[in-house]
C-alpha cells in the first residue's frame, strides 16, 4: 500500500536530531510525496501546508515539537513533489480532503479509535479545538492528529461535510481499490437487458440508440464504454440558497418542460422536492415558461413529438425572431 520511503536523512536543530524519511504514496494520476519525523510507532500527526507552498514549511517547526510522535507532511497535489493533477481536473477542497485520506490509508491503518485533538496553524495563529472521531475523513481509524496552516488549516477543518459528500469519497475510494477488477463484457442481448433494468423510463428502441455510442466491442462481446465513476455520488454541492442567486442573475429567457412522470415525482427526499418546487417557483416569478408534458424522464427520446413543438416554438420566438431584429436594426444603420 505505501512504498517504501525514500532518502532517510537526518535533521539537526538546536534542540534535538531527528530522522527524517522521504514519503511516496501511490494514487491514481501518479504518487503524493511527503516527509515523516518521529518513531514508528508515535501518536500519529498529518501535517498539511498552506496554498503554494509545500510540507517545507514545517521543516523547522516540527523538530521543536514533542519528539515521541509520528510527523507526517504531505506535498499536497500539485505542490512541492507530488504529482500534478490531470488536465482538465479541478483543484478543489473535496479533492484535497480525497489526498488526505489516500495518504491515510497508505500510511495509518492500524490505529485506535479515539477523540482526536485538531491543531489548525491559520495566519499566524495556532489553536486546538476537539474533533469528534474526524467525520470528514470517514475512517474507523479515528485517533490522530492535524496541523494544518493556512488552507491547510481550512482542509483540516472540514469536519462536518454533509453525508452525500462523505458517501461519494468512500465511493469513490472503493472503486480505486477495485480497478484491477475485469471489466465486465456483455453480449448485445444481455447489454440491452442492463440498460433497460437500470433506466426503466427508457423504451427498447430509445436504448438501442443509447447504445450505438454506448459500447465497444471486445473480444468475446461488448463493454459499456462510459466511464464507471460517474455512478459516483457527486461530492460538488450547493445549497439552495446559492442556486437561488444564481438563478436570480439569469438574463436569457428561459423554457422548463417537466414530465409528469419524471425526476419531480420520484424524488424520495423531502428535502429533494423542496429544492425543486423552490427553483421552479423561482423561474416562474421572474415570468420565465414553466411547463408540464405527459412522459417520463426521457419523453424527449421515448416521445420527442411531445417536446419538439414547445422548444422550436420557444426558439423561434426567444431567440431567433430577436436574432433577426438586431440583424435588420444593424442593417438599416448602414
Amino acid at each position: 500500500m505505501m512504498r517504501a520511503l525514500k532518502g532517510v536523512r537526518h535533521l539537526h536543530t538546536g534542540t534535538m536530531k531527528q530522522a527524517v524519511s522521504e514519503l511516496s504514496i501511490p494514487v491514481p494520476w501518479g504518487e503524493i510525496r511527503g516527509k515523516v519525523w518521529g518513531p514508528d510507532h508515535g501518536h500519529p500527526v498529518l501535517c498539511l501546508h498552506g496554498w503554494a507552498d509545500n510540507c517545507g514549511t514545517f521543516n523547522t517547526f516540527i523538530p521543536l515539537l514533542p519528539k515521541e510522535c509520528r510527523y507526517v507532511a504531505m506535498d499536497l497535489a500539485g505542490h512541492g513533489q507530488s504529482s500534478h493533477r490531470r488536465p482538465g481536473v479541478f483543484y478543489s477542497f473535496p479533492s484535497y480532503v480525497m489526498d488526505v485520506r489516500r495518504v491515510i490509508d497508505g500510511v495509518w491503518v492500524h490505529e485506535v479509535a479515539g477523540v482526536n485533538p485538531l491543531i489548525q496553524l491559520k495566519h499566524q495563529c495556532l489553536f486546538m479545538r476537539q474533533v469528534r472521531s474526524l467525520r470528514v475523513l470517514a475512517m474507523q481509524w479515528n485517533k490522530f492528529s492535524i496541523i494544518g496552516h493556512s488552507m491547510g488549516g481550512n482542509i483540516a477543518g472540514l469536519n462536518e461535510m454533509p453525508k452525500v459528500m462523505r458517501q461519494g469519497m468512500d465511493e469513490m475510494l472503493q472503486f480505486e481499490k477495485k480497478t484491477e477488477e475485469k471489466t465486465r463484457v456483455y453480449t448485445y442481448a444481455k447489454a440491452v437487458e442492463r440498460l433497460l433494468a437500470a433506466n426503466p423510463s427508457l423504451s427498447v428502441q430509445s436504448v438501442r440508440m443509447l447504445l450505438e455510442r454506448g459500447l465497444v466491442q471486445v473480444e468475446g462481446g461488448v463493454v459499456f464504454s462510459r466511464d464507471f465513476r460517474i455512478n459516483l455520488k457527486n461530492i460538488v454541492r450547493i445549497s439552495l440558497e446559492q442556486s437561488l442567486e444564481m438563478q436570480s442573475r439569469i438574463q436569457a429567457s428561459v423554457l422548463v418542460i417537466l414530465a409528469e412522470s419524471g425526476f419531480e415525482k420520484i424524488f424520495a427526499e423531502p428535502d429533494q422536492k423542496k429544492f425543486t418546487s423552490a427553483l421552479l417557483q423561482g423561474y416562474r416569478d421572474r415570468n420565465h415558461t414553466v411547463v408540464t408534458v405527459p412522459g417520463n424522464h426521457h419523453v424527449h427520446l421515448n416521445n420527442p413529438e411531445v417536446v419538439a413543438p414547445l422548444v422550436s416554438d420557444f426558439l423561434q420566438t426567444k431567440v431567433l425572431s430577436q436574432l433577426a431584429r438586431l440583424k435588420n436594426e444593424q442593417t438599416s444603420k448602414l
